[in-house]
């Protein structure tokens, strides 16, 4: 028994962890055209087993501790798989996957097995998979050769007669240790170089975010999608040419170019990437098939701007460095930092960038046509990372440069496959601006193409719209003359007509005036849920004044910093709400002070006219600091919301009924409550205990036949799933807002809705409630993301 490398142990352990799994399979496939001798080509197999001890290893346990053990050829239980198969590509190409797809037991097989498939006499399909337990890209070389020798050997009824391999992978894994020391002599090479490792990667991001498609699951399910790339010979040659003249390696210009698209694509100026190294510091490692490579992590600094050749001499330096301190393996050095551990993403790095220049893989087989079959490998990759770049460096027969070509595997948990094709073509569009002008700075190179800039910039934010002239205010008050005697108001059995509550507001705008309200003014609301709120954010308004929400059950401390930051002119509430306030040096208004003047019934009249540009009201929140952030909203700006999001929400509807379970110390609400005003709706606003209790919810809206809904899905998740999703929707539209919403909780949603509209709508409170809003189905969530929408009126959204 001998110990694992360190690169094995790691795979080991994933494969405790998640279980036997395809993740880690090295599929090669080969179409063989000619006349092909199975019993030939199962002992040739045999043969490489022989010869190459890594093939014929299972890895056990032993008191917590893997080993493994070398089977001898006796014990080996193998042999090829061959299958009949149609000529058809179809069935071809899903045989290979499912072949492609079995999950070693490492514990008690070998890690190889083959199948030939037959579509003819003369047409064969050769799959050779190997676990990278047992292999690595470099090791595709030896095997092919070793098979060719020893089934030419077998067709002629002989054993194939090769040199002796001066060592087997267990020596590699002795020497490996030896050669690292001891963990505990400061002095070894182990520590040394984790010592540089962890002074090099310290403070590097643990994830990079990238233009995903898709939130990142729990659990990584591996599945990829494999996209070609293809760069021409004239880039090529000015890269090549670039590398020289900077004195760096064609990989090095290719790792520099790969940090700025990822840069640019919104992944920051500190950008790891993983990198293979072949691992072979040894002569004699060279002919034998094992898992050697090595993993780097290259780190690219983009701060300050710098031009491309600025960059380059970075990655230079530090790739430099980091190829000095190769030996400490990828796998123990996860171990030593101790990064955050996810089985959702991979540590220290995502993205992988390999420039290969393994010798190429021969089969050459008597009477026989090899050739290489790329499309039925990569229908089986496996992603391990989000981002996983592999390109080959092609020249003409005079040397040349003629081009870069590969392949792209990323995440299918993450992009789609559209995606992943447009970050290929940015990458060549990159390519293309430094090889040209290596002086370009970061912020000079554009990833996008001419029509992708069209279509942000002119088509998804030609929002330009009329904006009535008329406020919010004015258009209430227009309401409430045409409609006098429609119920606006509802809360707790009381029905308020809009003549009254017009009035109401226009008796209390006169007692605010008494207080010296007037334009330009903030008045802070600190009143119950109810008709006398609403009251009270009309009447300011009609006072010229803007108003400001505050809820009592907040800190002293931020109650305090609130009205003086907001330079509260005035604060109006209860006796109740207002008692023990930390309002120094501000005036207090108690409504139901009964010594307090009433405006009486000669005050209806009052309004003072704002304009677009003035104040109609500030709402604080909590602040990327945690201090209060004051954001203060114009009439214009809630004008252009509500005349174009009523209408893009379903709303307006003259008599729809509309529930409001917010208070107004946030704007959540805002949309139910001035979309019900502005258009003639019942505004029915429950109270606190009422909004949070599901049965209270569900009866309300049955009972008055709500048609209107705004809530935030957490909360309407909650109300759901106490009395049922479909007991607590309005017969007519949902809008949910205030946080993200689960792709897989809407689409219940959705389903429980039937025809009933369900609407998506974002926007931060410093753009006016909402800037995005969009209808949704059970087409757009089904890829597991919920679309926020497209830009309301003369707002742009990026």
């Amino acid at each position: 028994m001998f110990p694992l490398s360190f690169a094995q142990r790691r795979l080991w352990f994933i494969g405790q962890l998640e279980g036997p799994s395809a993740t880690y399979n090295i599929p090669m496939a080969l179409r063989l055209s000619g006349l092909v001798r199975p019993e030939a080509l199962d002992a040739a197999l045999r043969d490489v087993m022989d010869r190459h001890e890594v093939l014929r290893t299972v890895f056990g346990t032993a008191d917590g501790e893997p080993y493994q053990r070398i089977l001898e050829p006796a014990e080996v239980d193998w042999e090829l798989q061959t299958v009949d198969l149609s000529a058809s590509g179809a069935e071809l190409t899903d045989a290979v996957a499912e072949a492609a797809a079995y999950a070693f037991d490492l514990s008690s097989e070998v890690p190889i097995r083959a199948w030939l498939f037959s579509s003819a006499p003369d047409e064969h399909v050769l799959l050779v998979l190997v676990h990278h337990i047992a292999s690595d890209g470099w090791s595709t070389g030896p095997l092919a050769r070793d098979l060719a020798v020893a089934y030419t050997a077998r067709c002629e009824g002989l054993a194939p007669q090769w040199e002796p391999l001066p060592v087997q992978y267990a020596d590699y894994t002795l020497w490996q240790r030896e050669l690292l020391g001891d963990e505990n002599d400061p002095e070894s090479v182990l520590s040394r170089q984790v010592a540089y490792w962890r002074r090099t990667l310290d403070g590097a991001p643990e994830e990079l975010e990238l233009p995903f498609d898709r939130p990142r699951p729990a659990v990584a399910s591996y599945r990829g999608h494999q996209v070609p790339v293809e760069v021409p010979a004239e880039v090529h040659a000015r890269l090549v040419e670039v590398a020289r003249a900077e004195g760096v390696t064609t990989f090095m210009v290719l790792q520099a170019a790969l940090a700025v698209l990822l840069s640019r694509l919104g992944a920051g100026t500190d950008i790891p990437v993983g990198s293979a190294n072949a691992g072979r510091t040894d002569v004699a490692l060279d002919d034998l098939v094992g898992f050697f490579v090595n993993t780097l992590v290259m780190r690219t600094d983009l701060s300050g701007d710098p031009t491309f050749r600025q960059i380059l001499g970075r990655v230079r330096e530090t790739g430099l460095s980091a190829f000095a301190h190769q030996d400490v393996p990828f796998e123990r050095l996860v171990e030593e930092l101790a990064p955050s551990r996810s089985l959702a993403l991979h540590p220290l790095f995502q993205v992988m960038l390999t420039v290969q220049n393994n010798a190429e893989a021969v089969l050459d087989l008597p009477g026989v046509v090899a050739v290489d079959v790329p499309e039925l490998s990569d229908s089986v990759s496996a992603a391990k990372f989000d981002l996983d770049l592999g390109i080959e460096e092609e020249f003409d027969a005079e040397g040349a440069p003629a081009g870069l070509h590969g392949a792209v595997t990323a995440a299918a948990d993450l992009f789609e496959r559209a995606t992943v094709e447009q970050l290929m073509e940015r990458f060549g569009r990159v390519l293309r601006t430094v090889s040209d002008d290596p002086e370009t700075r970061l912020s000079a190179v554009d990833v996008m193409a001419e029509a992708e800039r069209r279509q942000v910039l002119a088509e998804w934010n030609d929002t330009a719209a009329e904006v009535p002239g008329a406020t919010v205010p004015e258009l209430f008050e227009a309401q409430a003359a045409r409609t006098p005697d429609a119920v606006a108001l509802v809360c707790e059995g009381v029905r308020v007509s809009y003549a009254e509550l017009d009035a109401r507001a226009a008796r209390l705008a006169h007692r605010l005036a008494g207080r010296g309200v007037g334009a330009e003014s903030v008045v802070a609301l600190c009143l119950p849920r109810g008709i006398d709120m609403i009251t009270a954010v009309l009447a300011v308004w009609k006072a010229g004044a803007a108003y400001l929400p505050v809820d009592p059950e907040q800190s002293a401390e931020r109650l305090a910093f609130v009205l003086d930051d907001s330079a509260t002119a005035l604060l109006v509430g209860t006796a109740a709400t207002l008692s023990g306030l930390p309002a120094d040096g501000v005036a207090m208004l108690a409504l139901d002070d009964p010594s307090a003047a009433d405006g009486g019934p000669a005050a209806t009249g009052l309004r003072t006219a704002v304009a677009p540009g003035a104040l109609a009201y500030v709402i604080y929140t909590s602040g990327s600091t945690g201090l209060p952030k004051g954001v203060a909203v114009t009439h214009g700006s809630l004008t252009n919301y509500v005349s174009s999001v009523v209408g893009r929400l379903g709303l307006g509807v003259v008599g729809g009924r509309y529930a409001l379970l917010q208070a107004q110390v946030t704007d959540l609400g805002n949309t139910m409550l001035f979309a019900s005003l502005v258009s003639g709706g019942e505004l029915h606003v429950l109270g606190e205990g009422a909004a949070t209790d599901p049965g209270a919810v569900a009866s309300y809206v049955a009972e008055f036949g709500i048609d209107y809904l705004k809530a935030v899905p957490s909360h309407l998740a909650a109300l759901g799933g106490v009395a049922g999703t479909e007991a607590v929707l309005p017969a007519r539209s949902l809008v949910l807002g205030g946080e993200a919403a689960p792709a897989a909780w809407v689409a219940e949603v959705l389903e429980a809705a039937g025809d009933r509209a369900v609407f998506n709508h974002y926007g931060p409170t410093e753009t006016t409630i909402g800037v995005a809003t969009g209808r949704l189905s059970a087409e757009s969530v089904a890829a597991g993301v919920v679309p926020v929408g497209s830009p309301i009126a003369n707002t742009r959204f990026y």
